[in-house]
């Protein structure tokens, strides 16, 4: 699908654009191990004095001088392992402590409303945190035209019962290292987006 540019320079199309790209980074790096590229890339990152920009401080002294293979072999300990990794970062895991329950079922529909298929290839369920803020990144940027009450509306449903609690859990997970700055980033996200909805309600 290509991707829709902002029609002007105002500060909402700037903000969104914003939101879309760390919605998009989180999602990345939920999605796989980052390598040796993407991790010169994150040791580049410069954050202001907010508290997010401090995790992003945090997260590029992580990067910096990282081992791509010991990030590998951190993100298989966390997301995959043997049988299954330290977390399962899906929406029904947990909201009902299973995984392919109701809020797939739930989440399922609103993606086929909203025009959204699994991209060839994926196979993980489509409540995992990757997707989830993947989808939220095509709707700040314009990607899936939706309304500012349908982001909201998705985010509350899908996003918010649950995705505070994971990144917390991540937070302090055995084997985070690179991941427990992005687990900050990840709850502060969501704390900022979750403010923000509740204001425009």
């Amino acid at each position: 699908m290509e991707r829709s540019q902002p029609v002007s320079g105002s500060a909402t199309d700037r903000i969104d654009a914003a939101r879309s790209e760390q919605y998009r980074f989180l999602s990345r790096m939920f999605s796989a191990a980052p390598n040796a590229a993407t991790l010169q890339g994150i040791a580049q990152l410069k954050g202001d004095q907010t508290a997010l920009g401090q995790a992003f401080d945090a997260l590029a002294r992580q990067a910096d001088g990282a081992d791509p293979r010991l990030v590998e072999r951190e993100f298989f300990e966390l997301f995959i392992g043997v049988g299954r990794g330290e977390l399962l970062p899906y929406a029904s895991f947990y909201l009902t402590g299973f995984l392919n329950e109701r809020p797939l079922a739930d989440l399922r529909r609103d993606l086929i409303a909203l025009g959204v298929a699994r991209a060839e290839g994926r196979h993980e369920p489509e409540d995992h945190i990757a997707l989830l803020f993947e989808v939220m990144a095509d709707m700040a940027d314009g990607t899936l035209p939706v309304s500012a009450e349908q982001q909201a509306d998705f985010f509350r449903q899908h996003i918010a019962p649950w995705a505070a609690q994971f990144m917390d859990d991540l937070a302090v997970a055995p084997s985070a290292r690179l991941y427990r700055p992005l687990a900050e980033i990840g709850r502060l996200v969501v704390d900022i987006e979750s403010r923000a909805f509740a204001l425009a309600a």
